[in-house]
């Protein structure tokens, strides 16, 4: 067996999952070969792991206090480092250990899915003749691998100004510092580019000689781009290449059927899309490559080895080993990312012990894509969380809203030149002045009232998730980010069981009535285009017409994809899928009665 085929990669990888709730995962997890992917969007939350960190493993803590020069830059890049060092201690224990049942090197090759490397170590463990055995566990040692340390970038957070709301220096914007402190630190991962493009941080991007390749193709650091659709995988990407930069992943991810915020995609189905990327692959890589060599000629660099063929990977709502298999097997990925059903594993992720057990008694209405997000975007939220529940008490005593403790959604200017947080009651005070002296409708009145009360303050509440717990902030409330999979889990586990579970090893308990992935998504693309056309039944602009009829086109174009997909499904799930598929073809019938047909123009 060659060494490239002896690579101990897993199938799976675990995404950014708040600011909290993975905070620390690649300390969990990377010592087993397992991807994880870090926020680096709360540099205070980051400077606040590092200290707790430090201290329990007898590191040497400076702080970086929040005004010096390039504060969060450094402290992201002492953050890495810090994960990066403690991370390579543990593989050399790993590699030192015994094996022996319960060791964590036996462990690192149970968890692995079916492989060239597991094969070898099956085999080790058949062996009977001791000096075989001793030489194939040295060649066992020489495949351990800690998995990478990710990190997120949500490009649209990108404040200009600071708390004080004094100018920033050049390159001082939140996204450009953040890219800077994961640039500079030992890392050797990849940036998770997402929420759109950002042209500046994509130029400054260009900068960095790390993230091009070297004459053997390696690159020290890499790009991942998560993304929507096919078009928005070559725009952005084309972008990158004129730039020289070559994207080592696209991230396709659910619009609809993920935690956190939700970028819907005009009834664009996750199978028609990923049968895009399956069909255009090719041409997508040899048309960013041709832009780069010749960017990279006009650059003047020298000659580079061409990086490795980009992954295509996809998440968001993913749930069962048959669903996994499919999207592997079928659409041809080459991973899949497992986020909210890791929430569900206290030794992986952090969430408090009252959240946890909320989580596990949540059911399908209490987990809904809410208005909370001061940004503007829908966002999947745990209705029963303690977060909300403070929330909704602050509204009844008459005190709506909450303080700005970190300010990182801080854009609003509409009433003061400082930009305020729209959770903020600072904002919130003005603006149901504002919507009382408006003179709308009553009904109107209320909506608007409604709409401005429902931001939640995201900055702080996402990060408890860490903080509660570990003893930090214990009295502030939690904010969950979980997707709607959530309420189809209810009962928690351990990495081993979750690895299993993903790998088909064994099977995690579930509620009967969860749907099939692709179904879930589908019903709430329903779910939304049924909303857009009540809200607008009575004012139907003809750009309003057309987005309709699109998304109606877009969603009969998945509907159809999916009874040819059906025979793809395992049985007996097939029957229930096509079922399901029959009942959703009536309920779009009925929606294209309820509003006009889009002309085409």
């Amino acid at each position: 067996m060659s060494s490239a085929s002896l690579a101990s990669t897993h199938t799976f990888h675990i995404p950014v999952m708040g600011t909290g709730f993975t905070i620390d995962t690649p300390l969990k997890v990377a010592r087993y070969g397992i991807a994880s992917v870090v926020s680096i969007t709360d540099d205070n939350l980051i400077e606040q792991a590092r200290e707790r960190l430090c201290s329990e493993h007898g590191e040497p803590f400076v702080a970086i206090a929040l005004h010096e020069n390039d504060s969060r830059a450094r402290r992201i890049t002492a953050y890495l480092d810090l994960l990066h060092n403690l991370i390579q201690l543990q593989i050399e224990r790993v590699r030192a250990a015994a094996f022996e049942v319960g060791s964590e090197i036996v462990r690192y090759f149970e968890l692995l899915p079916s492989s060239p490397l597991r094969e070898l170590y099956e085999s080790m463990k058949a062996t009977v003749d001791q000096e075989g055995r001793r030489k194939l566990q040295e060649k066992l040692r020489e495949f351990v691998k800690a998995g990478p340390i990710d990190v997120n970038i949500m490009t649209k957070l990108d404040r200009e100004h600071d708390r004080r709301g004094q100018l920033l220096p050049e390159y001082g914007s939140d996204a450009l510092s953040a890219l800077r402190g994961f640039m500079n630190s030992r890392v050797n991962g990849s940036v998770v580019l997402s929420a759109g493009m950002n042209r500046r941080l994509f130029a400054y991007m260009g900068q960095f000689k790390d993230l091009l390749p070297d004459k053997c193709g390696d690159l020290q650091k890499r790009i991942i781009l998560k993304v929507a659709d096919y078009r928005s995988a070559f725009l952005q990407g084309k972008m990158l290449a004129q730039l020289g930069l070559h994207v080592s992943e696209f991230r396709v991810e659910s619009g609809l059927n993920c935690g956190g915020h939700a970028f819907g995609a005009k009834g664009m189905l996750m199978g028609p899309i990923l049968d895009e990327f399956k069909r255009q692959k090719e041409s997508l890589v040899n048309s960013l490559r041709s832009i780069r060599e010749k960017a990279m000629e006009s650059l003047g660099y020298g000659e580079t080895a061409e990086p490795a063929m980009a992954r295509i990977t996809v998440q968001g709502g993913i749930g069962t080993v048959h669903e996994d298999r499919l999207l592997r097997e079928h659409y041809g990925v080459d991973g899949t990312g497992w986020a909210t059903p890791f929430l569900f594993v206290p030794d992986v992720t952090n969430v408090d012990r009252e959240s946890l057990r909320r989580l596990k008694a949540a059911q399908e209405q209490d987990i809904h894509l809410s208005n909370g997000s001061p940004l503007g975007v829908p966002f999947w939220a745990m209705k029963t969380s303690t977060s909300e529940d403070l929330r909704r008490q602050r509204i009844q005593e008459g005190k709506p809203g909450s303080k700005c403790p970190k300010g990182y959604l801080a854009s609003n200017v509409e009433f003061t030149e400082k930009p305020l947080c729209t959770a903020t009651s600072a904002y919130q005070r003005r603006k149901l002045q504002q919507i009382s002296a408006s003179g709308m409708s009553a009904a109107d009145q209320k909506a608007a009232v409604t709409s401005a009360l429902d931001k939640a303050c995201l900055c702080r509440d996402l990060a408890v998730s860490y903080t509660h717990d570990t003893g930090i902030e214990p009295d502030f409330p939690t904010a969950v980010c979980c997707g709607p999979n959530a309420a189809y889990y209810h009962q928690e586990t351990t990495l081993d069981g979750m690895v299993d579970h993903i790998y088909g090893r064994a099977s995690l308990p579930m509620s009967l009535e969860r749907p099939h992935m692709l179904l879930k998504e589908l019903g709430l693309n329903l779910e939304g285009l049924r909303s857009d056309i009540a809200l607008h039944k009575r004012q139907m602009t003809a750009s309003l017409t057309r987005s309709i009829g699109q998304c109606r086109e877009n969603l009969q174009e998945g509907i159809q994809h999916y009874f040819a997909l059906a025979e793809k499904i395992v049985a007996p799930h097939r029957e229930t899928f096509v079922k399901a598929l029959e009942g959703f073809q009536l309920d779009l019938n009925k929606l294209n009665q309820l509003a006009p047909i889009a002309v085409a123009v």
